[in-house]
């Protein structure tokens, strides 16, 4: 389990388009916002990074670096940038499900052909997004088992203006007993 205020497991992979990716040597000024999605046979994660997309800028205008991620190969990542639009949003693929694992994210086996006629990959890993701090700290973190219900993008924005505002701290640190 990630923990608020503590460092976030190491993560480097590929890109599309803006080159090789390793989250240590971001240099956001405030945060990095890392979404984690099921592929490009998921419908409900197209409509997600659509919206991604579009709220790129307002994230960046924060000080937040963004970046969507999946274990998609190379191939099914273009697909899913093509088909979004996006050119500025940078895209990482080939997510090794060790490393998924390590982000406390579930792994699911495939279902065969979806909804929109995309065979699933035998392997990959359900939602996450997480905000890690630019020292490397995890401020907030989220995880679906399933495709729905997550946490929205206008809704984060609202959230990250409130913490800057009053300079809140991540929440959820305490590991000790209870």
């Amino acid at each position: 389990m990630l923990v608020p205020r503590q460092a976030v497991p190491a993560l480097e992979l590929p890109t599309l388009d803006h080159g090789p990716y390793a989250l240590s040597a971001q240099k956001p000024m405030r945060a990095t916002l890392v979404v984690f999605y099921r592929g490009l046979h998921c419908p409900i994660c197209f409509k997600y990074l659509l919206e991604l997309g579009r709220l790129r800028e307002d994230f960046e205008k924060r000080g937040v670096e963004v970046i969507a991620i999946s274990s998609d190969t190379q191939e099914r990542a273009r697909a899913m940038a093509d088909k979004l639009g996006a050119p500025q949003l940078r895209v990482g693929y080939d997510l090794p499900l060790d490393v998924a694992r390590a982000w406390g994210l579930y792994v699911s086996t495939s279902r065969g052909m979806t909804s929109i006629g995309i065979e699933e990959p035998a392997l990959f890993s359900e939602p996450g997004v997480f905000i890690v701090q630019a020292d490397g700290s995890l401020y907030y973190g989220a995880v679906q088992t399933m495709p729905f219900a997550r946490p929205h993008f206008d809704e984060l924005l609202g959230a990250l203006d409130f913490a800057i505002a009053k300079d809140y701290p991540a929440r959820g640190e305490y590991t000790g007993a209870v």
